[in-house]
């Protein structure tokens, strides 16, 4: 019998992403997938991400169930193993013969059939141990240590996050990554009627975005025609600041880490009286920003944003630097895996040279907003404090998110202060309903 084309996607995207540093969230989405039908893209798409999110403690489950060690299993046969674990584990709907069987034949189709009778007897003995209430055992953490374990963390990553905004907010962060999380979109002119089979709910931070309860937003005619946008709040509030559509900017914004564009495009859409100069560092990445940000006042250009070329200065810039991710984990769960500490020491001598490199074509009077999606310090405040010169000054975020407000754009139940801390913005997933990210504004004096 044929394995399930949603089980053999699932399995040849995870090797993938193992083998080739792939991210799930761009193969799940490429056009290999195309043929599946939405039932089972759906499923390919749960079985992914929830063996990426929860692969440590899958790894410890099945070393618990196997005579060989995991470090001596071939990747086809760690990877049927984990899939099948999932399954018995978390999907409660899918029949334990279903799941194991299946990843069985995995392997045999991977032509590791000698590994066959394994994976069968380990399956057998994970399925027989019973699932726990894993959410429960992320509240109830007493330590970093066992927080690590019971969510399926990288135990540096956690006992950063503890000694950074302490064991309870840890906990949200954590049992945030470990959900399924959220859509939000952008609807550019404010109208749902095309959005037919979609079920929508209002946002959680911002007036204009809207949360997708239900059907498939890629289907409707507003999403192909480029008036839906789907972004993370989070994600749009950082655009806000860049643009402060409030004041209907007439003059040029630099967004200069701009690809795949969904900050862009909704600067250029708030702002239309604005020219917005969109600038990636790779060519193909810069056409593909060309084609997705549909913006008649958007302008692409290739170019490095540590080297930029432009003569001439900006009114407003966007930083919106490459960085770790871990504000993200939920949607891009693979990062925690690959993720090294001594990693961010890199990062940032890159990011402090982008920045530099951009407050240098900010105009006198202009503002400048730097952000990542990253919850780590070496990131955010200490890139920010390398790169400041006298001529520039950092505005208090909080006065810019209540001029937000005033004009409407923020939900009116929200707190701001929880949102800003030291005059940055900050939002903290499992607290803020969205992901996590980090927003400083700059301003030339």
């Amino acid at each position: 019998m044929a394995v399930s084309p949603a089980r053999a996607a699932a399995f040849e995207i995870l090797r993938r992403v193992e083998r080739e540093d792939s991210y799930a969230a761009e193969l799940l989405h490429s056009a290999a997938l195309a043929k599946l039908s939405a039932r089972d893209h759906g499923l390919t798409t749960e079985l992914v991400m929830g063996v990426l999110r929860w692969r440590a403690l899958l790894d410890r489950r099945v070393a618990a169930s196997s005579s060989l060690k995991i470090e001596r299993m071939d990747g086809e046969v760690l990877t049927a193993l984990r899939l099948g674990a999932y399954q018995l584990l978390f999907l409660s709907r899918v029949p334990a013969r279903a799941a194991i069987f299946e990843s069985v034949e995995l392997v045999k189709a991977a032509r590791k059939r000698s590994a066959a009778p394994l994976v069968n007897a380990v399956l057998r003995k994970v399925g027989g141990a019973g699932a726990a209430d894993f959410f429960s055992e992320i509240g109830g953490a007493a330590d970093a240590e066992e927080l690590a374990r019971s969510a399926a963390h990288p135990r540096w990553l956690v006992e950063r996050w503890v000694a950074r905004y302490g064991l309870e907010r840890a906990r949200g962060i954590c049992g945030y990554d470990q959900l399924v999380p959220e859509t939000a979109i952008y609807i550019d002119d404010g109208r749902c009627e095309d959005l037919a089979g979609v079920e929508l709910a209002p946002g959680r931070l911002l007036a204009g975005a809207r949360r997708v309860i239900g059907g498939d937003m890629t289907g409707t005619r507003a999403y192909r025609e480029g008036r839906v946008a789907i972004q993370d709040e989070g994600s749009q509030l950082v655009a806000l600041l860049a643009g402060r559509a409030t004041a209907n900017v007439d003059g040029v914004i630099l967004d200069c880490c701009a690809a795949p564009g969904s900050k862009t495009g909704l600067m250029a859409r708030r702002n239309p009286g604005a020219k917005v100069v969109a600038t990636d560092v790779h060519p193909h990445r810069a056409r593909l920003l060309r084609m997705l940000c549909r913006a008649t006042n958007v302008f692409v250009a290739a170019a490095d944003a540590r080297a930029l070329p432009f003569k001439s200065r900006f009114d407003r810039v966007l930083a919106d630097v490459p960085c770790s991710g871990t504000g993200t984990l939920g949607r891009n769960p693979e990062i925690r895996w690959r993720l090294r500490e001594g990693d961010l020491g890199d990062l940032q001598t890159r990011q402090i040279g982008i920045l530099k490199s951009a407050l240098a074509q900010l105009a006198g009077g202009g503002r400048l907003v730097y952000s990542t999606c990253s919850l780590e310090v070496e990131e955010n405040e200490a890139v920010v404090e390398a790169a400041l010169g006298v001529e520039f000054e950092v505005v208090n975020c909080g006065g810019e998110l209540e001029l937000l407000r005033a004009a409407g754009e923020i939900v009116g139940g929200v707190e701001i202060g929880s949102m800003v801390e030291g005059g940055y913005l900050r939002t903290i997933p499992g607290m803020h309903g969205c992901d996590g990210f980090f927003a400083a504004v700059i301003r030339r004096r």
